[in-house]
């Protein structure tokens, strides 16, 4: 299960194949993940003698066209809906445990459903499973619209013959997941509303009321304070180069976006910034946190070796920085080393979870333990998006002050300046 996730997870390479057609030597240039898969694709794409088949470093032209393919494909997938995939998973985990076929299952399930998205990848999970692939292996090649959790759940029941209780157990995962994401949305809902409504308010003054103040500053011919500079500043380089500003953002965005996707020491870099930023760094190791421990109770209560259950849960981590100091636990339990020792060392569980693992490992209920502590990283995370409001209040009003002082400064200064100068 862990090998077919890490093949998964490969990245396309760029192959270059020698080709015998028709007498005459071609070179023709193919992606894939492996040499080996390489030349199983060449031998199916190209009607002719396979030479050779070599990895290379893809032109320029083939890198823009590559970048533009995938970035294409990238944005018209999408995840399904969650409401929707929480359903049909629910009625497959009713319609297997009811003794029906994972086929039937599937397909009524696919014929049921109003998600155009979802019913296109059960029907290609139907059709797979008829061709004697396992439900995970028909899933696999939608892992981002259904998410690694949904992979890794399936291969549990399919690993211990319980299916129908894995489902179960995954629509309960992602109904947690889901109301999660609905309270962090309403808690961001007031604070992102201000600060685009302030932001908004902020352009037009700067882009149509501070240009007729530009107007009486130049007759004044006055030294300027600096607040007025920045202003004015601000007015000239909007209303000159805002077009080509906006342009940049965008292209600059969709680029870091791909790199993000598609390099691992970019991600990591980018996981690794977010860590560090205030309370943003909290709902990530607690999400990750709860989720980790969620998947690791289901796991080792479904009767899987501590090790195989690491590998799994440590694959639904998102976040690099996290996925590697978790790795940490993985390697050190595979030397031997008791599970609380590996935990500890990652530094990412108090002392109180570490006595909790070792009392469970000690007594021989360590499920029971990964349940209490799946519990707790969930209340912790609950109560950072219940107070996220309140927590963000102060940095939202810091930035409206600074906004409103510098229009303030900006405009009023130089008035003052010339009531002073019309007095003397």
């Amino acid at each position: 299960m862990n090998q077919n996730i890490k093949d998964e997870q490969k990245k396309l390479q760029y192959f270059e194949v020698k080709v015998l057609l028709r007498g005459k030597k071609e070179i023709k240039s193919i992606y894939a993940p492996s040499i080996l898969e390489a030349k199983k694709i060449a031998q199916l794409k190209f009607n002719g003698i396979i030479l050779k088949v070599s990895k290379s470093t893809p032109p320029l032209k083939d890198r823009l066209e590559h970048f533009k393919n995938t970035t294409l494909n990238n944005l018209k997938r999408s995840k399904v809906k969650p409401d929707n995939q929480i359903a049909a998973i629910r009625q497959l985990s009713v319609m297997t445990n009811a003794g029906i076929s994972i086929h039937d299952s599937i397909t009524e399930v696919a014929n049921s459903t109003v998600d155009n998205n979802l019913k296109n990848i059960l029907k290609h999970a139907a059709d797979d499973i008829n061709s004697g692939s396992s439900l995970s292996q028909s899933f696999r090649p939608f892992k981002l619209e259904l998410g690694n959790l949904t992979i890794a759940m399936i291969e549990l029941g399919e690993q211990t013959g319980k299916m129908s209780e894995s489902l179960n157990s995954l629509a309960n995962m992602l109904e947690g997941i889901r109301v999660n994401i609905i309270k962090f949305k309403k808690a961001m809902a007031y604070p992102r509303n201000v600060m685009i409504a302030m932001m908004a308010a902020f352009l037009v003054l700067i882009m149509y009321v501070v240009p007729k103040f530009k107007d009486i500053f130049e007759k004044l011919g006055a030294d300027l304070p600096l607040p007025t500079e920045i202003l004015l500043w601000l007015e000239y380089t909007l209303n000159t180069y805002g077009a080509f500003i906006a342009s940049l953002s965008f292209t600059i965005f969709i680029v870091i976006h791909y790199l993000i996707t598609h390099d691992d020491k970019v991600r990591y870099i980018f996981h690794k910034i977010l860590l560090k930023i205030y309370l943003i760094k909290k709902i990530i190791l607690f999400a990750t946190l709860n989720r980790f421990t969620l998947v690791f109770t289901e796991l080792i209560t479904a009767g899987i070796p501590v090790a195989d259950a690491l590998n799994t849960s440590i694959s639904m981590v998102d976040n690099l920085v996290l996925k590697k100091r978790l790795n940490g636990v993985k390697y050190a339990v595979d030397k031997g080393a008791p599970l609380y020792d590996g935990l500890k060392e990652t530094k990412l569980f108090e002392n109180m979870i570490i006595q909790m693992v070792s009392a469970g490992e000690a007594s021989g209920q360590l499920d029971t333990m990964f349940k209490n502590i799946s519990e707790y990283f969930k209340m912790k995370f609950d109560a950072i998006i219940d107070n996220l409001s309140q927590a963000i209040e102060p940095i939202l009003l810091a930035i409206i002050a600074a906004m409103v002082t510098m229009l303030a400064l900006g405009i009023f200064l130089p008035m003052w300046d010339m009531s002073n100068a019309l007095k003397g």
